[in-house]
């Protein structure tokens, strides 16, 4: 099976910068469905901060999986299997939601920064399959357990939704029109690129470092093929909470 695995931390509507909007995760349906003859598709996530099923409806993804015949699951609901991540940075193991873990995966994330984090992409993402996503934020090993997770859960594709940009932080709703998806088969220089298209810098973001270096993708922008518009013409200095500012510089 597919899974496309979108961010709804919270049920708010994808306008406030918040959500994956519903027309990109149609738009990904449609594609596996007419071209790719791909018949087994999900659509599953485990929202954060509530109603998962509410946040499907909200964005309007209820609606989507039943015009196109396609399976919708609240991870949070899921069978959780404890897995042991191979060669771990910090997280020895953790229950991630069967259905991930026997998925190809698409990850859906929105285009936003992090106050943590610094940024929540395409890596970040695969929260939404563990069963406690409070184990991630443990001591100061958050950077780490992304990329111990991302060992486990590794999208073969990641797709930003960048239609609305979130400014400020992961829920602080500040809305950007950005009108831009993007897409690709390495989801470290998938989010590699977010990053830059926000105005920061890859280098600022410790878990797409530690992802590279254990091999999971490239966050060196020069070594990233870019198609269609170029970073420069499509960047923003997005604004930032102050406690993401100061984690990229503590680095």
């Amino acid at each position: 099976p597919v899974l496309i695995k979108p961010n709804y931390i919270n049920s708010r509507h994808p306008s406030t910068g918040i959500t994956t909007d519903g027309r990109v995760i149609e738009g990904i349906v449609k594609f596996l469905k007419l071209e790719r003859k791909i018949e087994e598709i999900i659509i599953g996530e485990g929202s954060g901060l509530g109603d998962t099923f509410q946040a499907f409806k909200v964005a309007g993804v209820d609606a989507v999986a039943e015009r196109w015949g396609v399976k919708l699951i609240d991870l949070n609901k899921d069978e959780f299997v404890e897995v042991s991540p191979p060669n771990p940075l910090s997280l020895e193991k953790v229950r991630v939601a069967k259905t991930a873990l026997e998925s190809i995966i698409i990850s859906v994330p929105k285009l936003k920064p992090h106050r943590e984090a610094v940024v929540t992409l395409s890596l970040k993402n695969m929260m939404g399959a563990l069963a406690s996503k409070g184990i991630m934020h443990r001591g100061l090993s958050l950077s780490k357990n992304i990329v111990d997770l991302a060992s486990i859960l590794k999208p073969s594709i990641s797709v930003i939704d960048g239609i609305i940009a979130g400014e400020g932080h992961e829920t602080s709703g500040n809305p950007i029109e950005m009108n831009l998806v993007i897409a690709g088969t390495d989801p470290v220089a998938v989010d590699a690129v977010g990053a830059a298209v926000m105005g920061i810098e890859p280098t600022e973001i410790k878990h797409l470092l530690l992802a590279e270096k254990k091999g999971l993708g490239t966050s060196n922008l020069k070594q990233i093929t870019i198609l269609g518009e170029t970073i420069e013409k499509v960047k923003r200095k997005f604004n930032r909470s102050l406690s993401s500012r100061l984690l990229a510089h503590l680095g």
